[in-house]
């Protein structure tokens, strides 16, 4: 979304610092998905028309086609009882889930996920990060920027940026609910104090 200033930028084996505009638009279109800390939901849609609106821009799926992912999605993320809500009529971490689904209906290869949790209750934060664990585990990639400790956790390699630098990194085996989260923690605590913290 942003011209960079150093460097390249290669996605899927494509130079695309100097892609044409449109071009960009329909490769993060169908490529990427974003989750905004603020969710960014349309408030004149209700919850289906939300989590539809990417792919009916897309425009490579039938009706049909972005109407059953779109309920496998809500679906799989608790919310199909919601569809036909409107933003304004759910709670916080109902509007993420959401969000998250509209970041996937088009089955993108890479999710970027801008502090998720950052506006959410400790529950409505698990529940996200739950979300973004299991897409993760089925082969989603999730580019997350954080400063949650319990976010950072669930990352099989987490790159630490001070003032625009990358300063350090660390690499972890794969996340798994629950197991280990102290010892995890702590570890990811200990790196982050020694990196100046």
């Amino acid at each position: 979304m942003d011209g960079i200033t150093d460097g390249k930028v290669n996605f899927l084996n494509q130079n695309i610092e100097n892609m044409k505009e449109d071009r960009l638009s329909i490769l993060r279109r169908k490529q990427m998905g974003f989750v905004f800390q603020q969710m960014n939901l349309m408030p004149n849609l209700n919850l289906f028309e939300n989590i539809t609106l990417p792919a009916f821009l897309l425009k490579e799926k039938s009706n049909k086609e972005i109407k059953e992912k779109a309920g496998a999605l809500m679906k799989q993320f608790h919310i199909e009882e919601l569809a036909e809500r409107m933003p304004t009529q759910i709670s916080g971490g109902q509007m993420q889930r959401a969000a998250i689904a509209r970041a996937l209906i088009n089955s993108p290869e890479i999710v970027f996920a801008d502090e998720p949790t950052g506006a959410l209750n400790s529950t409505s934060g698990k529940e996200v990060l739950d979300v973004l664990t299991a897409c993760n585990a089925k082969g989603q990639s999730i580019l997350m920027v954080t400063h949650d400790i319990k976010a950072a956790q669930r990352a099989s390699r987490i790159i630490y940026l001070s003032d625009g630098y990358i300063k350090g990194e660390k690499t972890f085996t794969p996340y798994i609910q629950e197991q280990n989260m102290k010892s995890r923690e702590e570890v990811v605590v200990d790196w982050l104090l020694e990196m100046g913290w």
